[in-house]
């Protein structure tokens, strides 16, 4: 695929905002002359301020939310031959102009999705706002491995055959976290664009964010993502990757030959094997592979690596170290007895105890094995270049 700006759509959902979207239309023809404002519904006429515009309106008779109305958009994209549609908001929060910024990653990475990230380094702007951005980011980091700085924004870039490969089923303001989330999946590229950002007074702001029923959706949705993205079945991908090689712990050099092909440096592998020594000594009784998973993906270290390290902590050796230790630093002996009234009647205590010992146990034994990988990739990696040479 590649980007052409006589094939992108302008794109201007648009729910009661009469007193900004004209001027957000205007600006946006200055730049492009397809320009098209989807009409959610609205009560207050604005669809009617944009008369002798030139701009292309679709209405629609009741609110359907945003998502829907860009995906609306969409599909009247792509019966007009585009490849690419621009989303901006139409209450004038946004300038148009910085959309030069997202065409210049879209002729650098066509294939991508390209969000705005606002500049909040200026006046007016709620601290509702940045919490929730600092909020949201996290979640999509956590649920995909992806980092964005700013993934509310809703000035961005869609290729449109992102939008038709994906199963979205979010019609209102939650649709932007959904896209970015099954996109990522998809194993498609996400990049940020800075743009400026306008936040007029709080007393001349509209906002249709509906604080109870539009975080309630959020809350559901960003729940849903996060248990599929630990889920052991495939997601849907648009762009195809190599499988994940199959790792070993009884085959450690031709294992770590197979990560190395992944794109992934001897240090970072290292630190995936540290990291999943380091959990699988935890105490997480059934859900060591959940949290593995979790902590690998927000840090974006290799899965299958960190898995199969933790696999090394299974009982009974590791548990029991960690057990002696967390007795000996609360005790000042080591536990010699072992019997039902130790292990048993003081289960609680042998917790306790595990998890203070694997705070020492742990992030030892996770030195020595990320340290091992380490080596073992560095020579793994000097043998292939001496091969290749």
């Amino acid at each position: 695929m590649t980007f052409d700006i006589d094939k992108t759509l302008i794109v201007i959902p648009l729910f009661n905002h009469a007193a900004t979207v004209r001027e957000v239309a205007q600006r946006a023809l200055a730049l492009h002359d397809r320009v098209l404002v989807v009409d959610d519904g609205s009560s207050d006429g604005g669809a009617d301020t944009l008369q002798g515009l030139g701009v292309q309106v679709l209405r629609e008779e009741t609110n359907k939310g945003k998502g829907a109305a860009i995906m609306i958009a969409a599909r009247e994209a792509a019966r007009m031959g585009m490849t690419h549609l621009v989303t901006i908001d139409a209450d004038g929060q946004h300038d148009p102009a910085d959309m030069q910024q997202i065409f210049k990653i879209l002729r650098e990475e066509p294939f991508s999705i390209v969000v705005g990230k606002r500049d909040f380094d200026t006046s007016n702007v709620p601290g509702s706002s940045r919490f929730g951005r600092k909020f949201s980011n996290f979640w999509l980091r956590l649920q995909t491995g992806r980092s964005l700085q700013d993934t509310q924004s809703g000035f961005r870039a869609y290729p449109l055959a992102v939008l038709e490969g994906l199963k979205l089923k979010e019609t209102r303001y939650s649709f932007e976290i959904e896209v970015l989330v099954k996109a990522a999946w998809a194993g498609v590229s996400l990049r940020d664009a800075d743009i400026s950002v306008y936040y007029p007074p709080a007393e001349k702001r509209v906002s249709h964010f509906d604080k109870v029923k539009d975080n309630l959706r959020l809350t559901l949705l960003n729940t849903h993502l996060t248990m599929r993205s630990i889920l052991p079945w495939p997601h849907r991908k648009i762009v195809h990757e190599e499988k994940s090689p199959k790792v070993s712990l009884f085959r450690p050099m031709e294992s770590i030959r197979c990560l190395l092909t992944e794109n992934t440096s001897p240090g970072r592998l290292a630190a995936a094997g540290a990291l999943g020594v380091i959990l699988g000594a935890a105490p997480l009784i059934a859900c060591h592979t959940i949290a593995v998973l979790f902590a690998a993906g927000f840090f974006r270290l290799n899965k299958v690596a960190a898995v199969s390290t933790s696999q090394l902590c299974m009982p009974p050796l590791v548990p029991a170290l960690c057990i002696e230790a967390g007795y000996f630093m609360r005790h000042g002996e080591f536990l010699t007895e072992v019997s039902w009234q130790t292990l048993g009647h003081q289960g609680f205590e042998r917790l306790y105890e595990w998890l203070i010992g694997s705070l020492l146990i742990g992030p030892l034994l996770g030195a020595l094995v990320g340290g091992g990988i380490y080596a073992t990739a560095m020579l793994v990696k000097k043998e292939k270049v001496v091969s290749d040479g």
